[in-house]
């Protein structure tokens, strides 16, 4: 394995073995914390459609829709997980798909969420580009991510190619907003607590 390849098979591994008990492993418990900071962060409203794109056990999905009546979707490179999100959360529609190339229709969704996984992204731009084409004119592009220093963010990205679990980067609040306005959204606002970073961006480019 090798690259960009190499990436995806390392978290589709890593994942599928935690799929069956997803909270009470170390990433599960870590990632709560983001799940609850970006709920309380987001506007949304009834009956938006809401993507989330690295979905896990659809956890996000199912805080979100305790807070409104949302129509869910979800994808994520796991099998296992998505196997696990669709039992977990009846009426949603989850499907297996990379961040790169997201199955479903230009201009569908009002929310896209990415919480906890766009340091797992081997392709960052193509990302931004698919959450531009599915995001309907002036829909919110909302990412929960790590917050780290400038050296320990170096430090930290040095290794992180000789681990296992399919991590690529970490970025600044710069390096994510800069992406994503290369592909026609625009910052609305950012907020850090602790080691999360929250962003939101709004698609600006009208159809």
């Amino acid at each position: 394995m090798s690259g960009m390849s190499g990436v995806i098979e390392k978290n589709i591994k890593a994942y599928d073995k935690k799929a069956g008990d997803y909270e009470n492993t170390l990433d599960g418990r870590l990632t709560e914390k983001f799940k609850n900071l970006l709920v309380a962060n987001m506007s949304v409203n009834d009956g938006d459609a809401v993507l989330d794109v690295a979905c896990g056990n659809g956890a996000l999905l199912s805080k979100i829709a305790r807070v409104k009546n949302i129509r869910g979707f979800g994808i994520d490179i796991s099998p296992q997980m998505i196997a696990q999100a669709g039992i977990r959360n009846g009426g949603f529609h989850f499907a297996v798909g990379g961040c790169d190339k997201i199955p479903f229709e230009t201009a569908s969704m009002n929310i896209v969420t990415v919480c906890a996984a766009y340091h797992h992204f081997p392709d960052v731009g193509a990302f931004a580009r698919e959450a531009e084409r599915v995001l309907r004119p002036g829909g919110s592009l909302y990412i929960a991510e790590i917050s780290l220093p400038a050296v320990f963010r170096h430090i930290a990205n040095v290794f992180m190619p000789l681990l296992n679990t399919g991590d690529v980067k970490i970025y600044s609040t710069g390096d994510i907003t800069r992406n994503l306005s290369n592909a026609g959204f625009a910052l609305v606002k950012s907020v850090k607590t602790g080691f999360v970073q929250i962003i939101q961006l709004q698609k600006t480019e009208f159809l």
